[in-house]
C-alpha cells in the first residue's frame, strides 16, 4: 500500500499515463480525417482505405491480452516503456511509408505499441491511487483520450492540408518522447505481482489465433473467406477456453468472468466502442464527400463530440466514486443511442448546426459512460488481477472499434463494392452512412442492460 502514501509517484505516473492515453485516440480521429487524401495519393478504393485504421486495431486487441499477462510477470513499467518505444519507431516508418500496403503494415506494428501502453497505463494508474480517489484518476485519464480525440480532427485536418498527413505521424514522435523520459526518470520501481508465474505461451497463441480469426473474417464479410474464418474462430475459442481452464497460469484468467459486474461491465464498454467509434469516420466521409468541405473545415465540425467528453468525463469519474457507477454508465449508453439514432436520418440537405447538434448529444453520452464504466470493471476485481482487468478494459475497446469499423465495411462491401468513392456512388454513400447510424443505435440500446445490469455484485 506504499503507493498510496508517495504523491511525487502518483503525480508522474498520471503524467505518463495520461499523455500515453492521448496519443492513439489522437492518431484515431486525426487519420480518419486524412483517409481522403491517402487514398487520393495511393489510388485505393473504398475497403482497402478501412484497412488502414483496421490493421492498428486489429493488432492492438490481439496482443493487449498478452501483454497484460507480461506486464504482470516482467513488470508493468518494463512493458509500458518498451510500448512507448515500439509506437514512436512506427510513426517514423508510417510517416514515410512508400505505398498503402507498407503503412497499413507500419499501422499494426503501431497496433502492438499500443496494446503495451494500453493495458500497462491504467494498471498502474490504479495501482498507485487508493480506491476513493481512483475514479477521478481514472476521469482524468478518460479526458486525455477525448482530448485526443478532439484535437485529433482538428489539427490533423490541418496538418494533413498544410503540411501533408505525413506530418500526423511526426506529430506524436514528441509526445513519446516525453512519457519516455518521464518514465525512466521519474517513476521509481517495479510492479510484477506475478513475477513468479510462468507466462502461458500455448494460452497466448490459441488467444491471438482466435481473435485474429474473427476480427480479420468479420471484415471480410460478406465474401466466403469471412464466414469460413468466423466459424474457424469458434473452434479456436474453444481450444482457447479449454487451455485457459486447466493452466495453473493462464494468460487470461477466464474466472474472472463469474463475477458478474464485471462481465456485464466489459461487454457494455465492447457495445459502446462499437456503436461510436466508427461515427468520426463516416461523418468526415460526409463531411468532405458530401457536403464537399476541406479536412481542416471537417475537423473543426467533428471536435465537437470529444470536446463534450473531456469535459464530462472527469465529473463522471469523480461521480462514480459516490454513487453507484453502473446507473451513470446506463444513463450515458441511452443518451448515446438517441444522438446516434438522431444521425440515422442523415440526408444532402442536413444541415451542420444539426449533425454538430447531434455530435454534443453524443459527446454527453459517451463522456457519463466511459469513467464510471472502467471504474466499475476496475472496482470489481482483487488487486493482483489489476493486469488483466486492464488488458479486458483495452482488448473491449479495441475489440469494439475494429467491429465498428468491421461494421462500416461490410455495409460499404454491399452497397458501393471495390471501387473508389466518387460523385457517381454518393447516394449508395448516404444509404450505407444511414444504416450504419441504425445499426448503431440499436446496439446502444441493447447496451444499457448490459451497463446497468448486477449493480449490486462485484
Amino acid at each position: 500500500m506504499n503507493e498510496y502514501n508517495d504523491r511525487s509517484l502518483r503525480l508522474y505516473v498520471l503524467i505518463a499515463a495520461t499523455l500515453s492515453s492521448f496519443l492513439t485516440p489522437f492518431m484515431g480521429s486525426s487519420i480518419n480525417v486524412a483517409l481522403p487524401v491517402i487514398a487520393l495519393q495511393f489510388k485505393i478504393d473504398a475497403i482497402l482505405q478501412t484497412w488502414i485504421p483496421t490493421a492498428f486495431l486489429l493488432a492492438a486487441a490481439i496482443f493487449a491480452v498478452p501483454f497484460g499477462r507480461l506486464s504482470e510477470i516482467y513488470g508493468m513499467k518494463r512493458v509500458f516503456v518498451y510500448g512507448n518505444i515500439i509506437f514512436t519507431v512506427s510513426a517514423i516508418l508510417s510517416a514515410f511509408s512508400p505505398s498503402a500496403m507498407a503503412l497499413i503494415v507500419f499501422r499494426a506494428i503501431q497496433g502492438v505499441g499500443s496494446a503495451m501502453i494500453f493495458v500497462t497505463g491504467l494498471a498502474i494508474l490504479t495501482r498507485v491511487f487508493p480506491p476513493y480517489e481512483r475514479g477521478k484518476a481514472i476521469g482524468i485519464n478518460t479526458a486525455a483520450v477525448y482530448i485526443g480525440l478532439s484535437m485529433g480532427p482538428v489539427l490533423g485536418g490541418f496538418l494533413t492540408r498544410f503540411l501533408g498527413w505525413q506530418s500526423i505521424f511526426l506529430f506524436t514522435v514528441p509526445v513519446t518522447l516525453i512519457v519516455l523520459a518521464v518514465s525512466l526518470l521519474k517513476i521509481d520501481g517495479e510492479w510484477a505481482d506475478a513475477a513468479n508465474e510462468t507466462f502461458d505461451i500455448p494460452g497466448s497463441i490459441s488467444y491471438c489465433i482466435f481473435l485474429f480469426l474473427l476480427m480479420y473474417g468479420f471484415s471480410a464479410l460478406p465474401d466466403i473467406l469471412g464466414a469460413i474464418m468466423i466459424l474457424l474462430s469458434i473452434g479456436a475459442f474453444a481450444v482457447f477456453l479449454k487451455m485457459e481452464l486447466s493452466s495453473p497460469s493462464p494468460v487470461f484468467n477466464v474466472r474472472l468472468f463469474r463475477n458478474l459486474r464485471f462481465s456485464f461491465s466489459s461487454l457494455a464498454a465492447l457495445i459502446n466502442y462499437s456503436a461510436t467509434f466508427a461515427v468520426s469516420l463516416l461523418l468526415s466521409y460526409h463531411l468532405q464527400y458530401i457536403k464537399g468541405l476541406d479536412p481542416g473545415s471537417s475537423g473543426l465540425i467533428l471536435v465537437t463530440q470529444p470536446i463534450i467528453m473531456a469535459l464530462v468525463a472527469p465529473v463522471a469519474g469523480r461521480a462514480s466514486d459516490r454513487f453507484n457507477p453502473q446507473t451513470l454508465a446506463g444513463i450515458g449508453m441511452a443518451i448515446t443511442a438517441l444522438a446516434l439514432l438522431s444521425l440515422s436520418i442523415l440526408d444532402r440537405t442536413t444541415p451542420v448546426p444539426m449533425i454538430i447538434v447531434s455530435l454534443l448529444v453524443l459527446g454527453l453520452g459517451f463522456g457519463f459512460f466511459s469513467s464510471p464504466n472502467t471504474n466499475a470493471i476496475m472496482g470489481s476485481v482483487e488487486r493482483k488481477d489489476y493486469g488483466i482487468a486492464s488488458a479486458t478494459v483495452s482488448s473491449m475497446r479495441l475489440i469494439g472499434q475494429a467491429f465498428s469499423i468491421g461494421i462500416v465495411t461490410l455495409i460499404f462491401a454491399f452497397l458501393i463494392g471495390r471501387v473508389p468513392i466518387s460523385p457517381a456512388n454518393y447516394d449508395l454513400l448516404m444509404e450505407s452512412t444511414r444504416i450504419c447510424f441504425l445499426i448503431f443505435g440499436v446496439l446502444c440500446f441493447a447496451g444499457v442492460f448490459a451497463a446497468t445490469a448486477h449493480r449490486n455484485d462485484g
